[in-house]
């Protein structure tokens, strides 16, 4: 019996945080929302004037926002070659066909695989199903370019962790506020600690079920 209740403990130790939804893993990919100005003057693909730009735009609340500034002065290669290095991830389960196709490498056939299998409850159920099609090192890759958000009532701290710029103290408040009925109740628990712009960064990783 005791064996029995060891494997149940070690199962949820093991896989219980795939319930929910999360942030890719990221290892090189900067993100426009967070990366400092030393950062961004780094990537040869950017000068003074467009770093200024990006600063003072932020944040942009998805992919497509950023593209659509860059657009208008960078050539597609030149973005191409820059998206390599600085990409705001995608939601999976919401993102469209033009947002995918900005991820580096994705085309129309991997963009049909990534809508494919929607919607998406967790980082692990990706990369289960677009690892039929890629090898390690490729889903690797591209996890660094995409996001499940997290259901705010049932993710976990480790959860809350993967968002960008989230700390341990405000994953608590994150918990703290639970359960929450409303995003509009989300918004004005945690807008006690951060500003309108940092509030609509962070809304863009999370969701309330129906």
């Amino acid at each position: 019996m005791q064996r029995v209740v060891l494997a149940i403990v070690l199962a949820v130790c093991l896989y219980g945080s795939n319930a929910q939804g999360q942030v890719g893993k990221n290892e090189t990919v900067l993100n426009p929302n967070r990366a400092g100005v030393e950062q961004l003057l780094a990537l040869a693909q950017l000068d003074s004037a467009l770093v200024d730009g990006i600063v003072e735009r932020r944040p942009f609340i998805g992919m497509a926002a950023f593209n659509a500034y860059l657009d208008s002065t960078l050539a597609d290669s030149v973005q191409a070659e820059l998206y390599a290095n600085l990409f705001l991830p995608i939601n999976l389960n919401t993102a469209s066909d033009a947002e995918m196709k900005l991820v580096p490498g994705v085309g129309k056939r991997m963009a049909h695989e990534f809508e494919e299998y929607r919607p998406y409850k967790s980082m692990a159920q990706w990369r289960r199903e677009i690892g039929k099609y890629v090898d390690d090192d490729e889903l690797a890759r591209l996890e660094q370019y995409v996001f499940v958000p997290l259901e705010l009532n049932s993710a976990s701290e480790a959860d809350f962790l993967t968002i960008p710029g989230v700390g341990k103290r405000m994953a608590h408040e994150f918990e703290e506020y639970r359960p929450y009925k409303s995003m509009a109740q989300w918004r004005r628990e945690i807008g006690k600690y951060v500003d309108d712009n940092e509030l609509a960064r962070l809304e863009r990783y999370v969701f309330l079920k129906e």
